[in-house]
Order: structure tokens, then sequence, then C-alpha cells
């Protein structure tokens, strides 16, 4: 599903990832932490093809076709999606209205997912004004449930939500993901930035990565990694170099 190569990326002067190299197969789902500024949500603007980050050197590869120069439009046209941390309030564009788009016109499948997620009452309100936090994770969830990608990046799901949303939102994306698909016919892949590790309640994350200062520290399975830094921090990550 997605490929990285030797990638290294600045910003402005500064180069902010260093040597990533990255396999997520079909159906897939990994898992990134990492602590503050260690280039994680960089790392997910730089697949999605966000302005302002150079590509200095490295490729990325979706479904084997090579992205790395391709616009954000184009690259979710072939089937990305991606949930921001700290999404934009888009004043004067309603939520259902922009799924109505997105869905192709498929007023049963907007009405059914926005059940599903309680989002109903909010269908007619501006993209993210006046929302929650938990409000705006339902929202972005929504809005990825109807847009159907095949590779899904998910920036900190779970971070400012109650538990009542947690678990929402967490078999929310366990359906976005197709967890309640056979592993063997599962399509859906999936990378997921955490620092709680909360997600992983709801999610059977394949592989877990983590990233400090912008290079990858070490890789393996997601919980016993997580257990590690509960316990003594990312100064064993630090000091770990299994690659």
């Amino acid at each position: 599903m997605l490929d990285i190569e030797d990638l290294h990326v600045k910003i402005g002067d500064r180069e902010v990832l260093h040597d990533i190299n990255l396999h997520i197969g079909e159906g897939e789902t990994h898992v990134l932490m990492g602590p503050n500024g260690s280039g994680k949500t960089t790392l997910l603007r730089t697949i999605m093809g966000f302005a302002g980050l150079e590509v200095t050197r490295g490729t990325i590869r979706f479904k084997g076709k090579d992205i790395t120069r391709l616009p954000i439009h184009e690259r979710a046209q072939l089937g990305m999606g991606m949930q921001f941390q700290r999404p934009p309030t888009i004043a004067g564009l309603k939520l259902g209205k922009l799924l109505q788009v997105t869905s192709g016109g498929n007023s049963e499948a907007v009405s059914d997912t926005a059940t599903f997620l309680h989002m109903d009452a909010f269908l007619e309100r501006a993209i993210n004004q006046g929302f929650s936090g938990g409000e705006i994770k339902r929202s972005e969830v929504l809005q990825l449930m109807i847009q159907k990608p095949d590779f899904v990046m998910l920036d900190e799901p779970e971070s400012g939500v109650d538990l009542e949303n947690i678990s929402l939102i967490g078999n929310a994306i366990a359906k976005l993901l197709d967890k309640d698909v056979h592993i063997v016919n599962r399509r859906k892949s999936g990378l997921v930035i955490t620092h709680t590790g909360y997600i992983l309640d709801y999610l059977d994350a394949d592989f877990g990565h983590v990233m400090c200062d912008g290079v990858f520290r070490c890789h393996g399975n997601p919980r016993e990694i997580l257990k590690v830094i509960k316990t003594s921090g990312y100064k064993e990550c630090l000091a770990c170099q299994k690659i």
C-alpha cells in the first residue's frame, strides 16, 4: 500500500525528517509514537503532500505509484485520507453539504453514518464551528467514513476526547480500517499517531514505530513498545537502535 524509501524532509532551512524508511502492506495498521516535536505529524503531512515541506531526498510510493511530487488532491483521488490533530473551522460550508459531495450524493450513506457517530444534529452547521473537541474528532472520522479511503492517516484521534467519545471514535475507526472484516479479506491500511495508546484498545495494530528527532528509533509490537514507554519513557528508545 505505502512504501517510503530514504526520505529526507526540510522545513525552511532545517531538515526535520532523516532517512525514513517505512513499508505498510495492504490491510495493515501501523502505530507511530514519539515525544512532542519528534516529526510524527510532519511525516503524515509529507505523505499527504502538504505545502511548506520540501522532500530533499527519497521517494514515497502509494499502490506502486511514485507520488513524491503529486499535489494533495491527486493523492486523495488515489485513495488517501487524513484526520487532523487540529482541523480548521470552515465557516460558510455546512458539514452535510461537504458529505453530500464526497459521497456522490448518497444521502442514505450520509444519514446512516452521521447517526452511527451521533452527528445528525451537526449536518446543518458549518464545519467545526463551535464544535467541542470530541465533536471535531467525530466530524473528522465521519468525513473519512464517507470518503472511504484505502489508506487512512490519523493524528492523535483520541487526544482531548472523553471516555464516551473515545469508545465511539475507536469503534468507528476500527470499522474504517476493516477491522470487522476477516484479516484475509482486509484491504484498508492505516498509520495512526498516538501519545496515550488508548486507541489500541479498539485497533488490532500490526506494527509500532517510535520516532525521535526526526528518525525512527525502533520498530516492533505496538503494545510492547507502549509498555516500555510507560515504564521508562522515551529515553529507552533513544538508547535503542533496533532499526
